[in-house]
């Protein structure tokens, strides 16, 4: 998730202030992750600095008064350029694929990593699965996002438990200083 593209995202219907900012991503699009204060703050300025958003005004708040941010034209088209790019997931293997790899380097077992993983991916899916009844049509879209999700990588640490076996063959014929 770009976290600049979500808050230039967030300007567009119109211009707002920090705060109302982060409550909006943590709603819309969080997913449970939300955003710190100062990531917020250090993303605007940054955007503003290159010309993607800038300072329009204050708004009295509680506290301090807020300074109103508004997207630029090069903001939008630079929006809108991210939004109509398809792109591939990360290229880079997951921390779970780095963790069994690893734990056969080492000789030891991976099936209790696979074992362990598949636990917790079920009972989130069956946490999503539960959420769905009370859920927003924001919300649905998002358990059902993270639920595909969870449902390939079930299928993949099906594979790789089939695979354990051939994986250690491979390790046990290497001499130890090829890469893996």
């Amino acid at each position: 998730m770009s976290v600049p593209m979500a808050i230039l995202g967030l300007l567009e219907p119109h211009p707002t202030h920090g705060f109302a900012i982060k409550r909006r991503y943590d709603a819309l699009i969080g997913g449970g992750r939300e955003l710190k204060y100062g990531q917020v703050y250090a993303t605007l300025a940054r955007l503003e600095r290159d010309g993607l958003a800038s300072g329009v005004g204050v708004e009295p708040g509680e506290g301090a008064d807020r300074k109103l941010y508004a997207i630029t034209d090069s903001g939008v088209a630079e929006l809108e350029t991210w939004l109509s790019t398809p792109q591939l997931p990360h290229a880079r293997p997951s921390e779970l694929v780095t963790r069994v790899v690893l734990a056969l380097v080492a000789g030891r077992p991976a099936e209790p990593i696979l074992d362990g993983q598949r636990r917790v991916y079920l009972d989130r899916m069956r946490e999503l699965t539960a959420a769905l009844g009370t859920a927003d049509p924001i919300a649905r879209v998002l358990a059902d996002f993270e639920s595909a999700h969870l449902e390939a990588d079930l299928r993949w640490i099906d594979l790789a438990a089939t695979r354990l076996g051939p994986i250690r063959e491979q390790l046990a014929t290497e001499d130890g200083t090829a890469d893996v």
